[in-house]
This record gives structure tokens, sequence and C-alpha cells, in this order.
């Protein structure tokens, strides 16, 4: 067996209040593809951040090709060949392909070389099984290109050791299989690439070799042939997880409808074509759709983010077009963003604020022109008890919470009050097997409260497993729907793709 490229011994990384990183010890080796489970707030990205230069480890020692390393920044480890994709693409949208790869290298130069350039990324992208146009403008590209060009930028720097930090969460089922290929290409060419995930099934069709984490420990190593989904899950949380089970429906009037409603995208284009959409009392209604095809601008659309330009929208039977989003809320829209950091939370507030933004100027948190910070605590803490929030305490800053444990609190917040209609997007994108069920059992629970559900997914099998019925977006227009009971994925896939099954 090769000496390990990597190797992390009894790395030790604490926040206030939180120990992320609890001794962990871990090896990577050249050509192969390693797993990174755990739970949120485990200590995956964590760890790789130290691996990646972002943080500095307070105890324990990092090796590379045998030797100890001291990375002091993300340059120290680029040049030491570690290379990290976020989930966050870090990418300015103006520039070109070959500019973003570009950004940052430190090259000193009189005169510009675009052609040359351009070669080069093109001859790079080639050798890694990563399409994607040098001369393109990023705002132009799919989000599955953008996520190309984040390795490039990577490969670029040759990067030994590439940390992929859940790079199938905003990908299309379409967009996972060509990502997949790359990986396996730059694995096969003697680098080694660290998958983190919290898709089970995608973690065995990939890894060669799998670790999990559990509370900023190593919980323990399996070979994706020698174990199974529900076997990965117990270890990631302790315990068996089981998907909710889906009572019939018994929906009521019409809550929520849409009539013939059109709606502007980013940049003038035309995102909403017609759109007809109707959700009932006690029902959930799934859209489906490849990642740009008016999705987001639907949402903004019920949740009063975005005006739309033709058609009704009606709440009880009555016109709520011209609302904005809080006089929405307060007839009982509730929104879970597709973004939670740039568009439901506010980073650096603490927990409590995050809480109460939707209720900070109604009794008890406002009186007048007074916030009360004792009844925004108090809330805050019935959220985190509720919703099992995992915090150190109220008043701990937003930022310093997992990804998944961001996304509870915002879910928490806007179904704090039963509201009338939940518009969640992506309500479990990022969110590990047990938080992913907790947010199913929650709309599930919704519904037989008699709350309509306008749920926005790309994963279909999140749709296939709670909405009653499913309806495709296909260039801002709906291409069919279909009761959940009566569809196949091979329809709503046909659909997605604009034919006609």
């Amino acid at each position: 067996m090769r000496p390990p490229l990597v190797e992390l011994r009894g790395i030790v990384k604490a926040f206030p209040g939180v120990v992320a990183n609890a001794g962990v010890d871990l090896t990577i080796a050249p050509g192969e593809v390693l797993a990174l489970l755990g739970e949120n707030g485990a200590g995956k990205s964590t760890l790789m951040q130290v691996l990646a230069g972002l943080y500095r480890p307070d105890a324990g020692t990092i090796l590379i090709d045998g030797a100890p390393a001291d990375l002091r920044s993300p340059g120290d480890a680029i040049a030491r060949g570690i290379g990290m994709v976020h989930q966050h693409f870090r990418l300015v949208e103006s520039f070109t392909v070959t500019e973003n790869v570009l950004l940052g290298q430190g090259e000193r130069r009189f005169l510009l070389r675009p052609a040359a350039d351009h070669a080069r990324v093109a001859r790079i992208a080639g050798a890694h099984g990563l399409t994607v146009e040098p001369r393109a403008v990023v705002r132009q590209l799919s989000v599955g290109e953008r996520q190309r060009v984040e390795i490039l930028k990577m490969l670029y720097r040759d990067a030994r050791v590439l940390v992929l930090d859940e790079p199938t969460a905003v990908l299309t089922p379409q967009e996972v299989a060509p990502l997949f290929a790359a990986i396996r290409r730059i694995a096969g060419q003697g680098r080694a690439v660290v998958f983190i995930s919290h898709k089970l099934d995608e973690v065995l069709a990939i890894a060669d070799r799998i670790v999990v984490l559990r509370a900023g420990r190593v919980a323990g190593e399996a070979q994706p042939a020698e174990t199974t989904p529900r076997a990965l899950a117990r270890l990631m949380v302790g315990h068996d997880v089981d998907r909710p089970p889906r009572p019939v429906a018994a929906p009521g009037a019409i809550v929520l409808e849409l009539r013939g409603v059109d709606a502007t995208g980013e940049g003038g284009r035309r995102a909403l074509h017609a759109v007809s959409l109707a959700v009932r009392a006690g029902e959930i209604v799934g859209v489906a759709g490849v990642a740009g095809n008016g999705q987001r601008e639907l949402a903004e659309v019920v949740a009063g983010l975005r005006p739309p330009e033709a058609g009704e929208i009606c709440l009880d039977g009555v016109g709520i077009g011209h609302l904005d989003s809080r006089a929405r809320w307060r007839l009982g829209i509730a929104y879970v963003p597709e973004d939670r950091l740039a568009e439901g939370l506010i980073a650096p507030f603490p927990l409590a604020e995050n809480a109460v933004l939707r209720d900070y100027a109604r009794p008890p948190v406002g009186r007048g022109p007074l916030f009360d910070r004792a009844a925004a605590r108090a809330r805050a803490a019935a959220i985190v008890e509720r919703f099992q929030v995992r915090a150190p305490h109220v008043d701990t800053p937003v930022r310093h919470l997992s990804g998944g444990n961001q996304q509870r609190l915002l879910v928490g917040r806007e179904t704090w009050r039963r509201p009338r209609v939940l518009v969640a997007m992506h309500p479990t994108r990022g969110l590990d097997v047990d938080a992913t069920a907790s947010v199913h059992r929650l709309l599930l629970s919704l519904r037989a409260e008699g709350v309509a559900v306008l749920l926005l997914s790309e994963s279909l099998d999140e749709l296939f497993a709670l909405a009653d019925r499913i309806a495709v977006l296909h260039r801002g227009r709906v291409a069919g729907e279909r009761p959940t009971a009566a569809a196949t994925r091979e329809e709503i896939g046909l659909l997605m793709a604009g034919a006609v099954p």
C-alpha cells in the first residue's frame, strides 16, 4: 500500500462553547475517494477547513508526504497541494471561466495572454473530464458548470488532495453523473478526493472508503461493499433512522391559487409563463424541475419577494398579488428560502435575534418602540428545544452553527406560528439523515394540521416521499401535473426534460 498523502493526528479545534474536533485521526491515500460522513455539527467541514488552512488546529499534527506541515493560510495549503471546493461557490460572476481560474494565482504579468490562458484552461478541463467553455462568463453558467470551475481552480494549482464539501447539494440528478465521472478520473490520476456528503446512496456509489465522524470524533470506518445506508445512518447518529410514514391525505378547500401568473427573473428575462397551480388545505404539492426553470421565481412570487407581471395570486380566494412579503407573512404565508444565509438568516446576529426576525415589532417581542430581549431569548429557547437546534446558547452568532442547525432554526422560526401556507424551497438541502427525517416529519405534521404546503425540491426521492401531487416546471411553464401515487420517476423525468410522456 502506498504511503498516505496526508495524515491528521489528534486534531483538536474548538470554538466558543463548541468542540468541533476532539482528537481526530485521519489518513488520505493517493488514488482514493474518501467519503467523510457525519450528522450536522459532527465536525466534518471544520476538519477539512483545518486541512485547507482556513483554521489553525488548537492541537494535533498535519503531515503531508510524511513531513509535518504548518498550514497558516489557504495559500500555504494550496502550495502543499491541498485544495477545497466549498458548498457555496466563490466565483466572480462577471468574469470568464479563465479569469476566475487565474484569479489569485499571484502571477506577475505585464501583458495579457488570453488565447494562451483559455487554451491552458481548456487542456486541464479536458484532461479531467470537466466540460466547460473557458471564454464563458460565469453568470451564464449552470450550477453544475460553476462547480466545475471551482474544481478547475484547484486543479490549475495542481492540487493533489481535492476536498469537495457537499458537492451534490446544489446539483440536479442529471448533473451528478458527470461530476462522479470527473471524480473517478481525478482519483485515477493518483490524486485523492475527499467527498463530504449526507447522501448515503451517493457515498456508496462513489467512495473507496468511508469514515464517519460523530460529536467531533471518528465513530467508525467502513468499506462501501460491506455496509448499507441504514448501518451508516446508525453510525452517524447513534440510532436507527426511519422514514416517517405518510398518512392518506384528506385535502380540504383551496388555500393558495395561482392563475396565469407571469414573472420576470434576473436580467429581465421572463421566468414564469402563465403558471396556474392550486394547493389545498392539508395537502403537499411538490414542484419538480431542473434548476433554472422558474422554481426560485415561483417561490418568491408566492412569498411576496417578486411581483407578478400578470395573473392572480389568491389566498382563500382573495387576491394578494399586490401585497409585500411582510403583509403576506401576517396573513399566514411562511417561507423557507433556497439560500438560508443569503435570504433567511443574518449570520453575525445571535440565534435569539434570528429567531424573531419576523416578529420583532409585535408583542411579546416588540413593545411599541422597545425590543424585549428576554422575550426574544425565550422564543429562541423554545425553538431550540422543539426543533433540536444544537447551539451552546441562544446568544451564539448564527454563523457559528452548522448548516443543518441553521436550517433547523430557519424552519422552526417560519413554522412557529402555524401558517396557512408554507412555501419550502429545498428545505433539507445540506441536512444529515436525522435532520432530514425531522423536517419531513414536520412537513407531514403541518399537512395533518391543515396547512397548505408548496414544496420545491431537487430531490425526486423527497417529492415522492412527501408530496400528494407533483407539478413539473420546464422553462417557466407547468409542463404537467400528476398525483404522486399514479406517477413514476421516469414520467416526471421526461416532463423535467420537456418531453411529454
